[in-house]
């Protein structure tokens, strides 16, 4: 009954109470909306509303007047929610809307706005028309325009607004790496492994001769698996806990990975996840990518003619490794620290190309938010 006595809060707003929302489908969300708010909040002294289906959020801690909290659950309190939803403006990274049970209001003319929680393109990552409902989308960069563009015309879509946004992720990684300078004695050599969900990921393919290929070579590891594969893979998981888990150079994260092993760690090993690309940008050098097959959400994928970003560049920001030569890792790894200054010169471009307004996503997403909320009064 919480969320609903909390959706009774929140729906007893006065309007000008209301006027920007964020919604939070997970604790990951705010890894996008952090920036953002702060900029809305403390820079423009603007009030929001964050309404989170997390229970615990660490939003109800938050000390900023500016921020009402309100948690609706992820059941009928939500829909309900969504339904009936009474504000200017709504922002969120969680894509399908209107696809499912997840609809626009159909009480007010609500202006959504869709934040990227990846940097990789649409139509390989997302379900088709997963954005197709959104009004503004806050893209990360050129690709995101061009595959909207392109998918609009192709099915006839209306077309959106489009920002030229950033990623407000990596924004607050590249702040908060200057907060670790110094490798602790207790992360030297650390690799973290974070594969993807889905069939055939690394993992599964090769997951056990990995770690025990690198643990044998005398480097830590910390592996985080996409929260998906406990549930899709529990043998494999439990193989792995039996086979590592009293290493004490081995580390199974289950959750968000602390700061201070993943601003401190040597390498970062992956095969298709969105997080390699926020890596790769953050350090300046490349990653391991073992070649598994790319996963696929959408099976209108190839209606888009444009490569994805994430196939353009990978070759480029990484090393990309086959599953069956998994021993010539540990080389690499040792002589990453010998990574010259080409290669750090060639990632920066290519971060400069790939992602809008590094370090001031928030200005101009805030700037736009703020012109939105005087326009709509303007028109009264």
């Amino acid at each position: 009954m919480h969320d609903w006595k909390e959706l009774k809060r929140f729906e007893s707003l006065k309007p000008d109470q209301c006027l920007i929302v964020f919604y939070a489908e997970n604790v990951a969300s705010m890894n996008h909306f952090k920036l953002l708010i702060l900029e809305l909040t403390e820079k423009m002294n603007m009030s929001i509303c964050y309404v989170t289906s997390v229970k615990n959020d660490p939003i109800f801690s938050s000390k900023n007047p500016k921020i009402k909290s309100f948690y609706i659950g992820n059941g009928a309190a939500r829909t309900k929610f969504f339904l009936t939803l009474k504000s200017k403006i709504l922002i969120m990274d969680m894509p399908d809307l209107n696809k499912f049970h997840i609809k626009r209001s159909i009480k007010f003319p609500v202006h959504y706005i869709y934040i990227f929680h990846s940097i990789f393109s649409i139509h390989s990552y997302l379900r088709h028309g997963a954005i197709d409902h959104y009004d503004t989308i806050f893209c990360v960069g050129e690709h995101h325009e061009l595959e909207i563009r392109e998918t609009e015309k192709i099915y006839k879509l209306k077309a959106k607004k489009l920002i030229k946004y950033g990623f407000g992720r990596l924004d607050s990684l590249i702040n908060e790496k200057d907060n670790y300078p110094e490798i602790l004695s207790d992360t030297k050599n650390l690799i973290l492994i974070v594969p993807s969900y889905g069939n055939k990921n690394l993992l599964e393919v090769c997951g056990i001769e990995l770690i025990d290929i690198l643990l044998k070579s005398n480097f830590k590891i910390l592996l985080r698996p996409h929260f998906r594969i406990f549930d899709d893979s529990p043998e494999l998981m439990n193989s792995i806990k039996e086979n590592f888990g009293s290493n004490p150079d081995f580390i199974l994260e289950t959750g968000i990975i602390p700061s201070k092993l993943f601003f401190n760690s040597l390498c970062m090993i992956s095969d298709w996840s969105g997080i390699s690309l926020e890596y790769v940008f953050t350090f300046e050098h490349q990653v391991i990518f073992i070649d598994v097959p790319k996963k696929n959400l959408n099976s209108n994928v190839n209606d888009i003619s444009l490569e994805p970003i994430e196939i353009q560049i990978r070759d480029k920001i990484g090393k990309i490794v086959s599953p069956n030569n998994l021993e010539e890792i540990p080389t690499f790894l040792k002589n990453l620290q010998k990574n010259d200054h080409n290669v750090k010169e060639q990632i920066r471009s290519i971060r400069s190309k790939t992602v809008y307004n590094i370090g001031n996503s928030a200005n101009v997403g805030a700037k736009y938010i703020q012109e939105l909320i005087e326009s709509n009064y303007s028109e009264k």
